[in-house]
């Protein structure tokens, strides 16, 4: 799915199964609170945090995909919203840090 018909897919499902849009306020408070989630499982995963039980351990990668489709939902929702097009601001983003690291990166010490 090309990220301009997520926007459409979304928007139909707002408009249909979800009823309306919450406002962008209500919506950016759900969008933290997601990324939150996705925080808390790359800790337990890939940081010193453990899992409280071993079924949260074996379920958590599902989990993780669960979280990161619920942050874009909701990242969707808002572009939707606001009027954003993010694959123009996705590529607007791209050229713009491909300008400003075209040699930051390379010249690394920290990432050889």
């Amino acid at each position: 799915m090309q990220i301009q018909e997520a926007q459409q897919v979304v928007d139909q499902w707002i408009n249909t199964v979800g009823i309306r849009y919450y406002n962008e306020l209500t919506n950016t408070a759900i969008l933290m609170e997601e990324v939150g989630e996705v925080a808390r499982l790359m800790a337990r995963l890939y940081g010193e945090q453990s899992f409280k039980s071993p079924e949260q351990a074996r379920t958590a990668k599902a989990d993780l995909a669960d979280e990161m489709a619920d942050v874009l939902f909701v990242l969707i929702c808002l572009a939707n919203q606001t009027g954003i097009d993010l694959t123009e601001a996705l590529e607007k983003n791209l050229n713009k840090k491909t300008k400003r690291d075209a040699e930051r990166h390379a010249k690394n010490e920290k990432l050889k």
